[in-house]
């Protein structure tokens, strides 16, 4: 499935009919949701929840989410940006990927991560009466489309909150990314952010 086209098709529809629903975007960090709000903030009322209990150490935790609460901050845009941020629950991602902890990144572990994260998103979603939910997560080169989206799609049908279709690194929109990330001058990191991708960098680290 093309998951940029079904996206394309939505928006096509709500401008039709003249709507700009609600939606929550779960979003991992400052820069990967750059090019994103850019552009569904001109059909979306959006509220973008960090929620992302996975990032090691604390210190980087607390960088990305001041990156993106300034970034929303500055970005120029049709509907205003909320921010919603969740509890940095980091002994719940630990057990989450318990026994996979040597996988290679891209692997179960990060599968079991995204549903971590989308599942948080999906009931704030349900509770807040949000007429969609996604996340910023598919605009990495890295990241498998189809694989969110069946994540996403799976826990919309669990909660009961429609999920919207992406595939974000197309269109060039990782590359937008990029360029907005030099625009504002975002910190971009360079590991995903968990503890296990810290240590694939090249870092050491004495935690799990």
């Amino acid at each position: 499935m093309n998951y940029q086209k079904e996206l394309e098709k939505i928006i096509a529809g709500l401008e039709k009919e003249n709507k700009s629903p609600r939606l929550l975007l779960h979003s991992c960090c400052a820069p990967c949701s750059s090019y994103v709000l850019e552009y569904l903030s001109r059909y979306f009322r959006i509220t973008v929840f960090y929620y992302n209990p996975n990032i090691y150490p604390e210190t980087e935790y607390a960088k990305r989410i001041m990156e993106q609460q300034r970034l929303i901050g500055e970005l120029e845009v049709k509907y205003p940006i909320s921010f919603a941020a969740g509890p940095y629950e980091k002994e719940r991602f630990y057990e989450t990927v318990k026994g996979f902890e040597r996988e290679k990144e891209g692997g179960e572990r990060c599968m079991r991560c995204y549903e971590l994260r989308l599942r948080e998103a999906a009931v704030l979603a349900k509770e807040g009466g949000y007429d969609y939910y996604t996340t910023t997560l598919s605009i990495s080169p890295l990241k498998k489309a189809g694989k969110l989206n069946e994540i996403g799609m799976k826990l919309g049908k669990e909660y009961g909150v429609d999920y919207l279709p992406s595939d974000f690194k197309k269109r060039n929109g990782y590359k937008r990314s990029i360029e907005l990330s030099k625009e504002h001058n975002l910190y971009r990191q360079n590991y995903c952010g968990c503890v296990y991708s810290y240590k694939e960098a090249g870092y050491s680290s004495q935690d799990v």
